[in-house]
């Protein structure tokens, strides 16, 4: 299993768990149970403790792919730089989260502090702003890749690296 495969693999997690929190934390406003503010701040939690996994393993690929010559120049940079940010930012996140969390759990009599429910609002909109951000210039890494955007494979690719085309009859 190489680098970039493993980064593949978990890099989702980050964005999903960062838009639930969201999307819990929305739904806590709304409602105003106590259960849903403690989801939110639960899978903020879990989005900061993934977050490093996903930046280590990035970084990984980026050194085993070393600029390959399909991939347009400076994507994979601005990718990562992007990548810093967002660990910075969901590590702060999740840390707040999780102070919040464990504070909540420990005076269950209590309501949840004003403070403490704006700060798990601006934490979940900085997570998913970041994690958004981030992974748009991902995408672009193979998505605006210039190999993609010819009609033909460029010549003297290696055999099986092209997709033989099919006739449309069927033969």
């Amino acid at each position: 299993m190489s680098w970039p495969y493993t980064h593949l693999l978990i890099n989702h997690f980050p964005v999903v768990l960062s838009i639930s929190a969201l999307v819990v934390t929305l739904g806590a406003l709304l409602l105003k149970h106590r259960a849903l503010w403690l989801t939110a701040m639960g899978t903020l939690t879990a989005a900061g403790f993934v977050i490093y996994p996903v930046f280590f393993t990035g970084n990984k690929a980026d050194h085993s792919l070393n600029d390959p010559w399909y991939i347009h120049p400076g994507t994979i940079e601005a990718h990562d730089n992007a990548a810093t940010m967002a660990m910075w930012v969901i590590l702060l996140a999740g840390a707040f989260a999780a102070y919040s969390w464990w504070r909540s759990l420990k005076r269950p009599a209590e309501g949840i502090p004003g403070w403490m429910r704006g700060g798990v609002l601006v934490a979940a909109l900085a997570a998913v702003g970041m994690v958004t951000y981030t992974a748009y210039l991902g995408g672009k890494i193979i998505h605006e890749a210039p190999v993609l955007q010819l009609r033909q494979p460029p010549p003297g690719l290696p055999p099986g690296i092209a997709a033989e085309k099919s006739d449309s009859t069927g033969d």
